[in-house]
Parts: structure tokens; sequence; C-alpha cells
């Protein structure tokens, strides 16, 4: 999968793009609009989540590599200054231990405040009032999103980055095929 970038200044447009991606065979779950205008979008398109908004989960993976250097340091530390012999392990394991989680939770707390970082290039934009529409598309969808972009003269192609797992799209299709059957 891939996710297509474009950049549009019209909500109407956007809302109309959607609903022909969605009759074409293209997932809610796959279409998601950035802006800074979220009350708008809410009731109108689907709009970023905010866990997806926010670099959190990047930057809580940078901050468990640097937890895992930092608690590695420690005990190669304990290990090579021979204070294990009369101390013993435990103290610096733990020590070990609460680094690579304090660490970790620092990332998490910085990622919050961060704008994700594909969107970092959409600031400028987004300040300027404009809208970001994300399509995630399999390798057999995307002649489906030309015809249907290309229709759209207000839509300018933004580029194309990381989309989330396979997997991920799939469990969200299946949660909302869940929620319209529940009573």
């Amino acid at each position: 999968m891939k996710r297509v970038f474009y950049i549009s200044d019209d909500l109407d447009d956007l809302e109309l793009v959607e609903y022909e991606l969605e009759l074409s065979g293209i997932s809610p779950p796959q279409i998601h609009v950035l802006t800074d205008n979220d009350t708008e979008v809410a009731s109108h398109l689907h709009p970023v989540k905010a866990v997806m908004r926010n670099d959190i989960i990047h930057s809580i993976e940078i901050g468990a590599v640097v937890g895992v250097c930092a608690a590695a340091c420690v005990l190669l530390a304990a290990f090579f200054s021979g204070v294990t012999e009369t101390v013993g392990w435990v103290p610096f394991v733990i020590l070990a231990i609460v680094m690579l989680g304090f660490i970790t939770w620092e990332g998490g707390l910085f990622g919050i405040q961060e704008l994700h970082y594909q969107f970092r290039r959409f600031k400028q934009v987004l300040k300027q009032g404009k809208h970001v529409l994300m399509v995630d598309v399999e390798p057999n969808q995307e002649i489906t999103l030309a015809n249907v972009t290309l229709a759209h003269d207000k839509l300018k192609p933004a580029g194309i980055g990381k989309s989330p797992p396979h997997w991920l799209i799939t469990t969200q299709n299946n949660w909302e095929k869940m929620k319209r059957t529940l009573p």
C-alpha cells in the first residue's frame, strides 16, 4: 500500500471526491482529510484522528531505541567497573529497566507535541487554510484513484508517503462493518 496526498482549499469538492472514491470501492478507513479546521471537516468528511495526527508512535519507537542504548550503557558500565561483584546485578538491571521505560515514555510525550513526521511538510499549507486529502491505496486501486482525482481540477497532487500496514486498514474495515450490523 501507499499513501497519496492531494491539496485542496474546497471542502465541498473534497466531500464529493470522498463520495466518489467510496462508490469506486475505496473504503472510508483509507480516506482521511488533514486540516486545521477539524470541526468543519468532522461533520462532512473523515478527519485524521488525533493519534495519527501527532507523532506519538514514531517518537515512542525512537525513545525505545535510545532507551535500549541507555540501558545497555548502564549494564556495560556496571560490568566493566566491577561493582557487580560486591553489590550484585539486581540494582543495575532495575536501573536499566527504569531508564528504558522512562526514556521511551519521554519519547511519547515529545511526540504528542509534534505533528506526524509525514505531515510536517504540509505545515505551511495547513496554515494557509488549505486541506490535505490522504488516500491509502493498494496497487490495484491506483487507477481508480487516478480516474476520480483527475476529474477534480481543485485537487493538486502533493506526493506519496508511507501507508499504515494493510492489516490495520483491514481491521478498521471489519470494525466498521461490525458497528453497522450490531444493534
